[in-house]
């Protein structure tokens, strides 16, 4: 099903790339070597994202957002994502968290912890797996039981993003152990609370800016409004903002893909062998090409996915293949990249080398690659 983009939309969203691709240029692709090798989180960039409006991107404005849709969203994460993907994935989390609290929270909870969250005061995790739930999210342990008004919850969750530093958490708990994926619901949790404790961060292998580790709920105190949306509705919750996180995915995988061409391309016209840049190469050429074709079809299925959602039509395929393309097409797409720097590439240092360890993780979150093939199989075969 195609959807076209409303003509006199385009302006808005060129402005929206120009404004984000300049952001990404002068401010975060110069740190962007810094915060891989040092592993830092980028608190002042962000700052900046939230004054820029490029937190919480389809939030309306009334409550600290960007206002803007989902193909603005799109747009936000690729140009992020070329400058360093571990901050457009921050903006990618804040935006999965603010949409479920828009979506499901009482107008308490809104003025509560929207702005704060948006603006960047308030730091979120999001939090779902757990040692042997990740692909299969009814297999989580962790429990949520009543305690007078409010609740206890225990249970520990693992590779969580922002978990070593997270103010507060959006968590999936079972509150009906007999009833499965129909016996879960979500909290929001003070993640400085007694009886929340936080693991070692993780040393990854790429978006290395990303902070990720595990947390553990020992008997924590929950009052009774941490309860977001409908008791026992929190798998559905969860799985109605996948599509748009899995479009955001996609597009930051596609950032970090032309960002590898944008590499290449700078060096194939400098790098000189046999008395000639190799640009002037077949073989380099071909490369260059296959490199943009790619990346483009990419880009033409993350924003197909975009407006069948804003367009409120169904979305699961289109999402599954975006977001499974796309991150397939940027592991490639990145080696590529690699091969025409040749040995430099393999050194560390050089964007490309980094570019390719970032690559790798798209195909794993947000619904492993394999996971996208079976929804898309279902949906085809419905």
């Amino acid at each position: 099903m195609l959807v076209e983009l409303p003509t006199n939309s385009l302006d808005v969203y060129g402005q929206i790339r120009e404004m984000t691709a300049d952001f990404a240029r002068q401010q975060i692709r110069p740190q962007a070597e810094k915060l891989d090798r040092n592993e830092e989180f980028p608190v002042e960039l962000f700052r900046q994202m939230a004054e820029l409006g490029l937190f919480g991107v389809t939030i309306p404005g009334d409550y600290g957002g960007g206002g803007v849709d989902c193909y603005g969203y799109a747009i936000v994460m690729e140009e992020l994502s070329r400058g360093y993907s571990s901050v457009a994935d921050q903006c990618g989390l804040v935006e999965l968290v603010s949409s479920l609290i828009f979506r499901y929270g009482t107008e308490a909870q809104k003025d509560r912890y929207l702005r704060p969250i948006t603006g960047f005061q308030t730091k979120v995790a999001y939090c779902l797996t757990e040692a042997e739930a990740g692909s299969d999210l009814s297999a989580i342990k962790t429990t949520a039981r009543p305690d007078g008004a409010g609740w206890r919850l225990d249970g520990a969750k693992l590779w969580i993003n922002n978990a070593p530093l997270a103010d507060i958490g959006i968590v999936l708990a079972r509150t009906d152990v007999d009833k499965g994926h129909r016996g879960m619901s979500v909290f929001i949790v003070d993640l400085h609370a007694q009886g929340v404790s936080r693991g070692p961060k993780e040393e990854k292998m790429g978006q290395r800016g990303s902070q990720v580790g595990p947390l553990f709920f020992d008997q924590v105190k929950l009052p009774a409004d941490a309860l977001l949306g409908e008791l026992n509705r929190g798998f559905y919750m969860i799985m109605s903002v996948l599509e748009k996180g899995r479009v955001g995915i996609g597009a930051l995988a596609v950032g970090i893909a032309q960002a590898g061409l944008d590499a290449a391309l700078d060096y194939a016209k400098t790098r000189k062998q046999f008395g000639s840049p190799i640009a002037d190469f077949q073989g380099i050429q071909w490369l260059l090409a296959q490199m943009a074709m790619e990346i483009s079809a990419a880009r033409g299925l993350v924003h197909q996915a975009a407006l069948l959602l804003d367009n409120g039509k169904p979305a699961t395929e289109a999402s599954s293949m975006a977001k499974c393309y796309a991150s397939d097409m940027a592991v490639k797409q990145t080696a590529e990249a690699l091969q025409i720097f040749g040995g430099s590439g393999y050194i560390k240092g050089y964007e490309v080398e980094r570019l390719y360890r970032d690559a790798k993780i798209t195909q794993i979150y947000e619904g492993t690659n394999q996971i996208q093939r079976t929804i898309i199989a279902r949906q085809l075969l419905k």
